[in-house]
This record gives structure tokens, sequence and C-alpha cells, in this order.
């Protein structure tokens, strides 16, 4: 799945911020310069307006990442800014929060640009403006994306503009109607994206070199690698840098059990033993194919089960109704094939149920499938728990995944339905 989708299913799946436990490192471009964090909303330069946005997004309190990166963005003079975190930590309301602010009611014509990688995500942070921004109500937002025609010498009044690094670049070369030398504030959402998809950096190096010296640049990652550090120092010479720490993904805070069926009937019958006895709010089960993710979903399904399944087949927006609809509840269980096992993190899980161990092409454990499977139940120092659902040929996977990841699998009878309850309360 390419990167970008998982980025939008990861925004639509966070309405609430990530409590993440990772530490905030600064890299700064004069030690002399003096930092400061904050702890509430209430503490910022922020108009009455903004204040309300922001708690009708949930948000009481800011993140971690937005306590180190929200003074910065909004200081006078401004400064230019590197900030890496993962989704859910509401970067995406930083910087709307830091576009709001810069934006002149009172000018009518663009005052901040923010690039991200697709019309999807264009679309996602656009709303984030729209919530945050509900109550300022004279600052408008127009979309530099494909579908959205405006005719050559159409005077642009929105002081907002959100766009694909394609459309910008026709807007403001092209059409000649979005004019970069007024730009006083530039984010470029997703880098690591944007230098994964082929020519999306050179067009967004190229936007930025018509901006003025003066604008201010703000830049999001999901990760800092070389490539990113790299692309950075091309569009922002000596910036202010602002990291999370590395989250590893861990077994420890994740009971792992296993299971032997003699068959994928018997598998079926103990995964709705599993689900019967446990008060599961809610719970992914993953497939290795997508016909057993099918077969699995029918049955399901037949027997009452609020189901929805999530395969690589998918459209984008397939995929993005999906998770919205789980992440509502309208779904209790998500049957899913590989496609999910890496980048979505769905708070409210806290049980994921392998149907059959993940292998590789010789039959041996896909150790790294694995781990990435199983962590979505314990994401951010959650506590979680793992059932492997397994036929008999397959138990030496299990064993092989213990002894790789030096952990131990507990094995339960299926049909011991009171060992289940125990386990459960």
């Amino acid at each position: 799945v390419p990167l970008a989708e998982l980025s939008l299913m990861n925004k639509l799946i966070h309405t609430s911020l990530v409590e993440s436990q990772q530490h905030v490192e600064i890299l700064q471009r004069d030690p002399s310069s003096p930092l400061f964090s904050i702890k509430t909303f209430e503490e910022l330069p922020l108009k009455k307006e903004l204040l309300q946005g922001v708690y009708m997004m949930g948000f009481n309190r800011p993140s971690k990442i937005q306590e180190q990166a929200l003074p910065l963005m909004l200081a006078y003079p401004p400064q230019n800014l590197i900030a890496q975190s993962q989704s859910g930590t509401g970067k995406t309301a930083a910087f709307v929060l830091a576009m709001l602010s810069r934006a002149s009611a009172s000018e009518k014509y663009p005052q901040c640009l923010c690039l991200a990688p697709t019309y999807e995500l264009a679309l996602q942070i656009g709303q984030v403006v729209r919530t945050i921004g509900k109550f300022c109500t004279d600052i408008k937002v127009n979309y530099a994306v494909r579908g959205n025609r405006v005719l050559k010498g159409t005077v642009l009044e929105e002081q907002i503009i959100i766009g694909t690094p394609g459309t910008t670049l026709d807007w403001c070369f092209k059409q000649r109607i979005l004019d970069l030398t007024k730009i006083s504030l530039f984010v470029l959402d997703e880098a690591d994206i944007m230098i994964d998809t082929q020519g999306l950096s050179c067009q967004s190096i190229r936007i930025h070199r018509a901006l003025p010296k003066s604008c201010q640049v703000l830049l999001f990652s999901a990760t800092y690698k070389e490539p990113v550090r790299a692309f950075a120092q091309r569009i922002i010479p000596d910036p202010i840098v602002i990291k999370l720490r590395e989250e590893e993904l861990t077994l420890s805070n994740i009971r792992q059990y296993f299971m032997v069926c003699q068959s994928s009937d018997e598998q079926y019958k103990a995964l709705c033993n599993l689900y019967g006895s446990f008060t599961i709010g809610q719970v992914m089960v993953f497939c290795q194919t997508r016909r057993l993710a099918d077969w699995l979903s029918g049955k399901m399904s037949q027997d009452g089960h609020q189901v929805a399944i999530l395969t690589a087949e998918l459209t984008v927006v397939q995929r993005a109704n999906v998770i919205q609809r789980f992440r509502e509840g309208k779904e209790k269980v998500l049957i899913a094939t590989n496609v999910c096992a890496r980048g979505i993190d769905v708070q409210q899980v806290t049980t994921v149920v392998n149907f059959g161990l993940p292998m590789d092409q010789d039959g041996e454990p896909d150790f790294e499938t694995y781990l990435h499977r199983i962590g979505r139940a314990g994401r951010f120092g959650h506590r979680g728990v793992a059932f492997s659902v397994v036929q008999r040929e397959t138990v030496r996977l299990v064993h092989k995944i213990e002894e790789y990841f030096q952990t131990t699998i507990k094995q339960l009878d299926p049909y011991d339905m009171d060992e289940l309850e125990k386990l459960a309360a």
C-alpha cells in the first residue's frame, strides 16, 4: 500500500491525540536562542475564535509535539521548523493553527500555502482547517487539486491554499493565478512521502524557490532519516528540528496465546469462542490471503457479527470508508490482510487475532509481519492481547516465533470455555 494511503487512513482514524510516552528532542539552529514549551493552549497567542476551534476538535491540552512546536511556529519573528512525529500526535492541528494565526482576514489574497502529496490528504487537511477555523468566518480556503478547475485570470481571494505540488505548480506558473511572492507561510506536509513519490520533491522545491526569503517554512515528516534530512536541507538551511525518539514496536506489553485446530472450520469455531468469552470492544483479525479474509468475513456476517474487511484491492475511498466506520464503532470486527499490519494505529483495539500465522514464500514465519500485526494491540504503552489460531501442521512456526523474539506464547484449549472466561476476567 502506498505510504500516502497509510497516512490518509491514519489521519481518518485519529480524532483525538495519541498519548505517546516518547521523548521530544530539539535540535536548535541557534543554541543561544531561548526556547519554551507550553502546557495549555491558553498560553499561546491565539485568538479566542481559534481556541474555540481547538476545543471543538476535542483537544483539551497540547500533545508533546505541540507543547514544543506551537510556540516556535507562532513566534515573532517567524522561525523555520522541521517537525517529525507519528500520526495522531496533532501535527496537522499544529500547522493549521499556525496558518489560521498568520492569515489576515482583511487581506483578500493567498497568504498561506500548504502542500500535501495526494488529493485525499489535501482534502483531509482542509477538513481540519474548517473545524479549527469554524469561528474564523472571514478566513477562506481554496484547493489547488485535480478537478478544481479555475479559469486563467481568476483573482484568488482565499487566504489559505491547500494543494498538491503538480496542480499548485500549474496555478503558479502556467495559469499565473497564485502569486507566490505574497505567501508568508509555507507548509510542506508528509515530506517523506513527497520524497518517495517521483516528481513531487522536485515540484515542491521549484515552488519553494519562488517564495520570498521572509516566508516562514514548516516541514513535517513521519520520519527524519537521511533522504528527508537531505531534502530538508535543500528547502530550509539551518532549521530548528523537533523530533520524537523512535518508538520501537515491542512485545513486552502484549500477552500472547495460541490455539491448535484441525481445520479452517475448527479455527472459525475457536475464533467465535474467543469473541464470545471476551468483552471485546473491537478486534482486528489478520488473514494471510484475501480469499481467506473473504471467507471469514462471509461466515461471521452470516452469524450476525458486524464485520468490516480491508484488503489491498479496495480503492483509497473504499479503504477510508472502512477505516472510518470501524473507528466509529459501526463494525466491531475488522478483518484485514497485511495491508493493515503496518502503519495503522487504532487506539481502541486491544485484541488482535491471527487467523493463521504470517508466512514467507518458503513457508517459514514472517517475523516482521507478525511483530507489526500484534503490535496493533499494544501501541503507545497500552496493554494488549494477541491470539494465534493455527492448524496443527503450523505449530512449529509458533515455536520459531517464540525463539526469534525470546518471548512466550502460551497454548490455550479453544474449547475450554472456563479457561477462556478466566483469561478474559
